[in-house]
């Protein structure tokens, strides 16, 4: 039977916040706890934490075990194998059910509590006309990080840049947020090697920064080393651009060119001056650097090779060990 309620009952709109967690355990608990006290400023929002244990070294599942037994908005994934930050999240992609995805770190560096901030260009139409956003990303004037990491973030956004036709001007951080639709998006790239970045812009071109000042760490020391940067970087190098091999077609016939030249050069001077001797040394140094060259690009090659050979043996993004309070979890 029909109603006349003038102030009709509606279901609050669900937030998804998906947080990879490694070496977290004094921190993981109270980022959960801020995000509560932050969705429930706004009644008209609900949220959905899916807290994915990445292998961590430290007693980090037994306290997420802890806090999803008290609160059934809180799932736990355990998984079997350290994949990296970027394969915890897609797996974490994969359970999120909220109209809103927010990517968030567990070591409370990212401004919780500027969450209604990132979230506002998704929920508001943008002042250019072309309605609302669909990702928002966090821009950090200064990071509170090492310099060398620092330039590693420089060199990652220049080469995004080039690579994905990225506006110079928009930024990457560990604080984002999309919308249901890019994130059903973002999961059919079933491959093993996901850089999510790539993945959002290739979903939509409505990307906006987001101002504000990212938290120096008070718990823990980061983890993100060296090696994982570089194999961040090479995911974003090779997985979504083939430029870096027409590059190296580019190199190899002007090398080929410029040989042919320096060969004619050689033999119109032999010819002009019998007398000019055998350069035995400036030999050396051209084989030396061609062979460097020639390693270099087939060190390329064999990259790209070598991961559509793991992509084609269909090697997993993650394994899923367990799981805590999600609909599908075994008994």
């Amino acid at each position: 039977m029909p109603t006349n309620d003038p102030h009709p009952q509606t279901s609050p709109r669900v937030i998804s916040f998906i947080i990879p967690c490694y070496a977290s355990e004094g921190s993981v608990g109270l980022v959960i706890d801020e995000i509560r006290e932050v969705v429930a400023q706004r009644p008209a929002f609900d949220y959905q934490v899916v807290a994915v244990n990445d292998c961590s070294p430290d007693n980090v599942l037994s306290v997420l075990k802890n806090i999803a037994a008290q609160d059934p908005k809180v799932a736990v994934i355990d998984l079997a194998k350290n994949g990296g930050r970027h394969n915890a999240l897609m797996c974490g992609c994969h359970y999120a059910t909220g109209d809103f995805v927010v990517f968030i770190d567990d070591d409370q560096q990212c401004p919780a509590d500027r969450l209604w901030d990132l979230m506002d260009p998704l929920l508001h139409d943008a002042a250019d006309g072309r309605g609302s956003y669909d990702v928002a990303i966090a821009r950090y004037r200064k990071k509170t990080q090492s310099r060398f990491k620092n330039f590693g973030s420089a060199v990652n956004d220049r080469v995004a840049t080039w690579l994905l036709g990225k506006d110079p001007n928009l930024k990457f951080s560990n604080f984002s947020v999309m919308k249901k639709f890019v994130k059903d998006e973002v999961i059919k790239y079933t491959n093993p090697y996901p850089y999510l970045s790539g993945l959002m812009l290739r979903a939509t071109g409505r990307v906006v920064n987001v101002d504000m000042e990212e938290r120096v760490r008070t718990i823990g020391v980061g983890h993100y080393s060296f090696k994982k940067s570089f194999a961040l970087w090479m995911n974003s190098f090779t997985a979504f651009s083939v430029k870096p091999l027409r590059i190296a077609t580019g190199i190899g016939v002007l090398w080929a060119v410029l040989g042919v030249l320096m060969g004619l050069r050689t033999v119109i001077r032999k010819l002009l001056n019998p007398a000019i001797p055998l350069g035995y040394s400036s030999t050396m140094a051209v084989l030396l650097f061609s062979t460097g060259l020639i390693m270099f690009m087939l060190g390329l090659i064999g990259e790209y090779i070598g991961r559509i050979y793991i992509s084609l043996n269909n090697s997993p993004q993650f394994v899923i060990r367990d799981t805590v309070n999600l609909p599908d979890q075994g008994s």
